[in-house]
């Protein structure tokens, strides 16, 4: 049994997490093949928006502990973030297609920083996430110390990765940690009409939207005006500008190609 399954389906890439045995938690191979099952997402143009969720009880648990402490299975924490989990992060960032994290079940440690790295995440009201690094003498990773001060606040952020409190789904939402929270009857199906939704909608421009926002985070004012203006341009001369201009004219739907 593959530890990452991929569906596509509609223009649609459901990445789940598929260790359900370990609450999904990442060993080396699932790290792996989690970042070859992004690569073929990204390049494959039939996909236009992906999901990323697990299967079972959990979204992911994060590190499986039993592979740090197993001397014969052991990485070392240096391969485990240089290779496991940051380039994981960076595909995350760099794909110009909407990634959607559908977290179905508890996120903790790099489960939860995964998750935030998302461009939207939902939840499930069985969701909840952990900051649990310092119950084991740890510091977070996987970029959670970059984006959940920025989600939630510097003292709220402080606090969740420093106490390593659970924060169930509805308070997440409050917090500005995710976007949206649904019952755990409908989830599954309002995850996959959300992406289905963003599949249908101008992927180039959202691509490019992503690519500001990515860059949002280190410019200035000024730097900011101006790669706007550049990829305002780049986004005008899209085959989904003209279809949007054109529905626009007709009062009709657009049909964006993601072109």
């Amino acid at each position: 049994m593959p530890s990452i399954e991929l569906q596509i389906e509609n223009g649609v890439a459901r990445v789940t997490l598929n260790r359900p045995e370990t609450f999904n938690s990442f060993n080396r191979e699932m790290a792996l093949l989690l970042q070859k099952t992004l690569d073929e997402c990204n390049i494959n143009e039939e996909v236009r928006a992906i999901v990323l969720t697990g299967n079972g009880k959990a979204f992911c648990a994060g590190q499986d502990l039993k592979e740090v402490t197993s001397p014969e299975l052991n990485p070392g924490f240096r391969k485990i973030l240089e290779e496991h989990y940051n380039p994981i992060i960076e595909r995350i960032r760099a794909i110009e297609k909407p990634i959607i994290a559908a977290v179905n079940g508890v996120a903790a440690g790099a489960g939860a920083n995964i998750a935030l790295a998302c461009d939207i995440v939902v939840a499930s009201e069985a969701a909840s996430f952990i900051q649990a690094f310092s119950k084991i003498g740890l510091i977070p990773d996987s970029a959670g110390t970059f984006f959940l001060p920025r989600l939630i606040g510097f003292q709220k952020a402080s606090a969740l990765m420093m106490l390593g409190d659970k924060v169930g789904a509805k308070e997440a939402e409050q917090l500005g940690m995710l976007y949206k929270v649904f019952d755990v009857e409908s989830f599954e199906e309002e995850s996959i009409k959300l992406a289905s939704k963003m599949a249908k909608m101008p992927t180039k421009a959202l691509g490019l939207t992503k690519r500001l926002l990515n860059q949002s985070l280190v410019n200035t004012l000024e730097e900011q005006l101006a790669i706007e203006s550049d990829l305002q341009i780049e986004s005008a001369e899209s085959e989904d500008y003209a279809e949007g201009v054109n529905a626009f004219i007709e009062k009709r739907k657009p049909i964006f190609k993601g072109k």
